[in-house]
């Protein structure tokens, strides 16, 4: 009955009937596989600033593009939104406030929503 089928391997991939800690779970691997991605880019474009001030000087002239500045925001997001989740998982995972999961899960979100909005403001408007 729970034979592989093509049907089977599609339901996993529909977004219907899914709980919101099912939302979190994944939420939170595509977050660490982002910053994982970042963190590789980081350390290649250190690496090429260690060239010497020719290199650094066209980085900072990259660095100032409206692309870069997105996906630094990107950045900022999933690792605000990584870390209130994570530390949401380990508070519940070591036995503290399970009965009230949804509501953790909840106000990680509204809180991570808040600081987004306050690290995009800041750095879009410059305040």
């Amino acid at each position: 009955m729970n034979q592989p089928s093509p049907r089977n391997i599609l339901r996993w991939f529909d977004p219907r009937h899914r709980q919101p800690g099912t939302w979190a779970f994944i939420l939170n691997r595509i977050t660490a596989l982002g910053l994982t991605l970042y963190l590789a880019m980081h350390l290649i474009v250190l690496g090429k600033l260690a060239q010497g001030p020719a290199a650094y000087d066209s980085f900072v002239a990259l660095a100032h593009s409206p692309l870069v500045k997105i996906g630094e925001m990107l950045v900022i997001a999933a690792g605000i939104l990584h870390g209130l989740n994570g530390l949401r998982v380990a508070i519940t995972s070591l036995g503290f406030a399970t009965r009230y999961q949804r509501q953790l899960l909840w106000a990680s979100t509204i809180l991570s929503g808040i600081l987004i909005l306050i690290f995009a403001r800041a750095m879009f408007l410059g305040g």
